[in-house]
């Protein structure tokens, strides 16, 4: 069971790839980033239980504080040069 969890977020992942290489706006880049990261946390989680090992169970809490962090920022990005244009940004 725990291989089909494995495959399923390599699988997600790949899927992750693909949005990322072709996705044709910034946004859809975005979220095949947060795709990848979250695919990622996952697989570490479950060969975390696999190996019945909690010493790297440390980084999906790290992974998911950089990736919220980063696609909030990535989201305002996006909102403010939809709002004020592809130029500089005057405040």
């Amino acid at each position: 069971m725990i291989t089909v969890a494995l495959l399923a977020f390599a699988f997600a992942g790949l899927c992750g790839v693909y949005r990322l290489l072709k996705g044709p706006s910034l946004p859809d880049r975005i979220m095949a980033l947060d795709l990848l990261l979250t695919s990622l946390m996952g697989a570490v989680v479950i060969d975390a239980v696999r190996r019945q090992d909690t010493s790297y169970l440390v980084l999906p809490v790290v992974l998911a504080i950089i990736g919220f962090t980063a696609t909030v920022a990535a989201a305002r990005f996006v909102e403010d040069e939809e709002r004020f244009g592809s130029g500089a940004v005057n405040r």
